[in-house]
């Protein structure tokens, strides 16, 4: 599948997603935010609180809406989160 560019938050939060009806197979999109959230940890952004999967320098999270509702998921390299850049002392 192709991710989008997310132009909107591209200064700020760089990253891609897709959208659950823009993808072939809608049934891979569910079991792959099943994954996300049964493998991922929770983790801070800002004030909210989300499920994050981290692989291969590439960490993945949705928005939080429960499964069967959740229609984008999103990734980013590891050095574009919340958590990393806070450490770092980079955010926006």
């Amino acid at each position: 599948m192709e991710w989008t560019w997310a132009k909107t938050y591209a200064k700020t939060w760089p990253h891609h997603y897709i959208v659950k009806d823009g993808v072939d197979d809608q049934e891979l999109f569910l079991q792959t935010v099943k994954h996300i959230r049964r493998h991922g940890r929770g983790g801070p952004f800002y004030n909210k609180k989300y499920i994050y999967f981290e692989e291969y320098g590439l960490v993945y999270w949705t928005i939080g809406a429960p499964i069967d509702e959740t229609t984008v998921i999103n990734r980013c390299p590891k050095e574009n989160t919340y958590e990393y850049r806070l450490k770092k002392g980079k955010l926006p």
